[in-house]
């Protein structure tokens, strides 16, 4: 493991979803990507098998309008489509004008209205917030506690979500609606976890359902259904509309575009108002213009919400401001509590809030305690003119305002944070091009990313890092300290995401800066040259990193003193540049006086020190000490584990590098499963293409290759190899890693005529970057030798293959 210090007040920290396996004494379940493990209790299994659900059993939510029209061949097409395949997906017609890719098509309805209609044909009709894993999750739970309060109130989310995949296993003939799903893949696991019930979900995108389930496109409504849905809400069910109004309605319909959640929003307000049909279309043309050649659905929709507004205003001009700023938040899971410092009145906040209501504009959550704003919505507010054109965009600077407010202490708990973090990432996300940060919402990003480096997720701060480096540049100057910092940490993210390409020119950049500006030896600089060797390791260029590491070293010893922290980060740093350059000789002794001294300085449990343990133990195992290396790692695993928590990158790595040492032990049978725990876990934590999944990737590869299984380890070593070709580069040390072992397992699997070239290939790429003597391509010329034999000799040179050393650990970094 490698350690990289990041020049910032803090340390940067942060949770991504969570996939759960569920284990009890007689079966397992997986959500998400089955990265993490949850054992349930003999006693939450009993339950789970002896639990029945109540006849009528659902959470099904209410009908935005209470009336539904058209779609009876949908209807009918959806029930055939369930029947026949067990699960179907609601998409909304490709291409189509309607809503460019926004919802409001009706699919939500649609689903809604078949959950009601055959709701007793179904043991249980359960309705799931897909937009995301972490919210499938939390839908999941809430079955829980409704089916077994007594267990599920005392246990946490992960534990009750892992129940309620347990007892749906259990009891079959069950319907799940998977509602605003955005990534099809994320149903895969629930499909095939879960096959003795029918699966409904829908989606704005029409794409990627191929090898999920089989997908029913939704239009917009056809004319009478658009006419009579708008009539009955705008007069009232049991009001017959006269020819005229008929007329107005057709008129106004089809400036709606037939597009239902703007029939909805105009129905809901003719109704309140009592406007006109043709008052109404009058308003709308006064409001916006109308387009050129044709009216744009979303300025159609725009000009409804425009109206509806005025109207929400008129009534209470406080509901308005709320709206507005919500505009700028996550569109779910809004807190009152946040929104608390715009309308300090318990009273009037509810009020505000029930106006909002009352149009259709939000929805409360099940205990009202937050509400969420369609993104449609957020979308029109945005894009609101404002009043000037030096004024900032409406409620812009309310919703900055709240977050500067709601920000936690900095030792705040984990929930808390999490509660205020997706608003505080959406309000950078939606930065305005035209007005950057205050100073205030820059330190409110600055304390969100610090939060997320001390979770060890700083890969996902680079827009937090972005928006407080560009007000830094604004307000302080290009070379200012805090500027440079800014500079180090943004840099630091890209590194961290695997980004390479712009981690090392910022990198660069802010060197020379802060030699300028603070000096050659000043902290700040010792920083920032440990970081760019750092950059230049991850890179592979070991010719750049270790004197730059020596260097640093060097002068952090004579500035800082022998034990100091960032000294004992460099030491690390240096040992592992040598293990990474094949010279464990300097190695081992540097890991083991590092780790001495930081148990001594830091304490056996700090992060660091479990970095130093993590390291040497794979300094141990790359000297083939197993002996050594194996009791370390399951040692720093636990400690983690217990410190860090169960996905931390840093648990991660050394998650991986414990497996790997299993394998090098010739143990597969703990080997493989912990490889792929990693994977998927990295999958989740840290994306798909970060270098650290891809190393993870690779090693499962060597695993399945290892037990033989060459029909799962070619296709995952192909598939890392394309990834490491386009993230690290076509000569990067990984890539060439991965080339020699796609060339092993072609080997292994008799096919000769694509290995050799691979090794001539692999051989000569390692020779020139590496160096004719260095150990890899020593092994990769062996390899070559052996393949040009004959195939029979294969099994007779076994452990003459490499596979990816385990992966080097770095650590978050300490505070300078």
């Amino acid at each position: 493991m490698t350690n990289s210090d990041a020049a910032s007040a803090d340390g940067p920290q942060a949770i991504g979803p969570r996939s759960l396996a569920v284990g009890g004494g007689v079966s397992v379940a997986i959500t998400g990507d089955g990265g993490q493990v949850v054992m349930l209790p003999a006693e939450a299994v009993r339950w789970a098998r002896e639990v029945e659900a109540p006849p009528g059993a659902g959470n099904l939510p209410g009908s935005a309008s209470g009336v539904f029209v058209g779609r009876e061949h949908e209807l009918a097409e959806l029930r055939r489509l369930l029947a026949d395949e067990g699960e179907a997906a609601v998409t909304q017609v490709p291409g189509s004008r309607a809503i460019h890719g926004l919802g409001g098509i009706g699919k939500s309805t649609l689903a809604l209205h078949y959950a009601h209609t055959h709701r007793r044909t179904y043991t249980l009709v359960w309705w799931i917030n897909a937009a995301s894993t972490e919210q499938i999750v939390a839908s999941l739970a809430t079955l829980a506690m409704r089916l077994c309060p007594q267990w599920a109130a005392t246990t946490g989310v992960q534990e009750r979500a892992a129940w309620a995949i347990l007892w749906l296993q259990w009891h079959p003939a069950w319907l799940l609606v998977f509602d605003n799903v955005e990534d099809p893949t994320d149903l895969r696991h629930y499909l095939g976890t879960l096959p003795d019930g029918h699966h409904l979900a829908t989606s704005r995108t029409a794409t990627g359902w191929h090898t999920i389930a089989p997908t029913m496109t939704l239009g917009l409504l056809d004319t009478d259904a658009a006419l009579k849905l708008l009539c009955t809400l705008a007069l009232g069910a049991e009001h017959t509309p006269t020819p005229d109004q008929r007329q107005d309605a057709a008129a106004l319909a089809a400036e709606l575009g037939y597009l239902p959640l703007a029939l909805e929003q105009a129905g809901a307000y003719l109704f309140e108002t009592g406007a006109s049909l043709t008052d109404y279309r009058g308003m709308l043309g006064r409001v916006m213009d109308t387009a050129v050649g044709g009216i744009d659905p979303e300025r159609t929709i725009a000009r409804i919400w425009r109206h509806t507004l005025t109207a929400i205003e008129d009534r209470l001009p406080q509901a308005v401001t709320l709206l507005n700023a919500m505009a700028w938040l996550a569109p779910d899971d809004i807190p009152r509590t946040l929104l608390a410092s715009l309308c300090p009145d318990p009273l009037t906040l509810g009020e505000a809030l029930g106006a909002l209501h009352a149009y259709n504009m939000i929805a409360y959550s099940t205990d009202r305690q937050s509400t969420s704003i369609h993104r449609l919505v957020q979308t029109v507010l945005r894009h609101r003119p404002a009043m000037n054109s030096e004024a900032h965009p409406p409620g812009r600077q309310d919703a900055e305002h709240l977050i500067q407010q709601a920000i936690p202490d900095e030792e705040a708990n984990t929930p808390g944070w999490e509660r205020i973090l997706p608003h505080v990432v959406a309000v950078a996300d939606s930065t305005p091009h035209t007005s950057l940060a205050s100073a205030e919402t820059a330190d409110a990003y600055e304390a969100a990313a610090q939060y997320l480096y001390r979770q060890g997720r700083d890969a996902h701060t680079i827009r937090l890092r972005t928006a407080t480096l560009a007000q830094h540049e604004r307000d302080l100057g290009d070379t200012h300290p805090d500027t440079l910092i800014s500079r180090n940490n943004l840099a630091y993210a890209y590194r961290a995401a695997g980004d390479l390409r712009r981690a090392i020119p910022l990198h660069e950049a802010t060197l020379a800066q802060s030699e300028q500006v603070l000096g050659d030896t000043h902290p700040n600089t010792l920083t920032s040259r440990n970081n760019l060797a750092g950059a230049y390791e991850s890179a592979g260029d070991l010719e750049r990193a270790i004197p730059l590491y020596e260097t640093t070293l060097a002068q952090r010893e004579q500035v800082l003193g022998d034990t100091h922290p960032s000294t004992l980060i460099s030491r690390n740093n240096l040992a592992g540049a040598y293990r990474a350059a094949g010279d464990l000789g300097r190695a081992i002794p540097l890991y083991e006086t590092t780790l001495a001294q930081r148990e001594q300085v830091l304490g056996d449990t700090h992060p660091d020190t479990l970095i130093s343990r993590n390291d040497l133990a794979g300094a141990y195992h790359s000297a083939g000490d197993l002996g050594r290396a194996i009791p370390l790692h399951e040692t720093t695993l636990a400690q983690s584990e217990q410190v860090l928590g169960d996905t931390h990158p840093d648990t991660l790595t050394s998650r991986n590098n414990l497996a790997g040492a299993y394998r090098a032990a010739g143990d597969l049978g703990r080997a493989v499963p912990l490889y792929e725990t990693t994977l998927a876990q990295r999958e989740q934590v840290l994306g798909d293409t970060h270098p650290d999944t891809l190393t993870a990737r690779n090693n499962l590869a060597g695993a399945y290759r290892a037990a033989g299984d060459l029909g799962r380890a070619v296709p995952l070593y192909e598939t890392t190899l394309a990834q490491r070709e386009q993230v690290l580069g076509d000569t990067h040390p990984d890539t060439l890693t991965s080339r020699n072992n796609l060339a092993y397992a072609y080997e292994s699997a008799g096919d000769l005529e694509r290995a050799i070239p691979l090794y001539e290939t692999t051989l000569a790429q390692r020779e020139q970057v590496l160096g004719d003597t260095h150990p890899s391509t020593l092994i990769t010329r062996n390899n070559l030798a052996h393949a040009r034999e004959t195939a029979e000799t294969v099994q007779q040179r076994d452990t003459a293959t490499p596979t990816t050393a385990p992966d080097l650990q770095r650590s978050s970094g300490t505070s300078d």
